[in-house]
């Protein structure tokens, strides 16, 4: 089991990224970041990326889908978002959110390791 700053760190380790986030999507606040900068702040895209996650959400509730988000994937002109809700009992009403530079990562990479770094962590 990883803790919140290892799982962090891991994902800053995955080709091309250039920020991460843990996300408490009731409040929209960045529980921990890693990465970002000036140019891409972390506490502006985690609070973002909160009304994508409840809109899908509520999307899915409407429709009567009886699943779970794996991930959403944003593709930008020259980056990729991931957000990947969080599935376990002590993760529920989180996501980690990555920002990826396309022309350095590989998309299907990046996945298998955030399901990893899922997996191991522990909040």
């Amino acid at each position: 089991m990883a803790d919140m700053d290892t799982a962090l760190k891991d994902a800053m380790q995955i080709e091309g990224a250039i920020g991460v986030a843990l996300v408490d999507y009731s409040s929209g606040m960045a529980l921990g970041v890693a990465g970002g900068g000036k140019d891409f702040d972390l506490n502006v895209a985690a609070a973002g990326n909160t009304d994508v996650v409840r809109a899908k959400l509520r999307t899915m509730e409407m429709l009567h889908l009886n699943e779970v988000i794996e991930d959403i994937l944003i593709t930008l002109d020259t980056q990729y978002h991931l957000i990947r809700p969080l599935t376990g009992r002590s993760g529920k009403g989180l996501f980690l959110y990555l920002a990826l530079r396309k022309d350095r990562a590989n998309l299907a990479l990046a996945r298998h390791h955030m399901r990893r770094i899922e997996a191991e962590l522990d909040v």
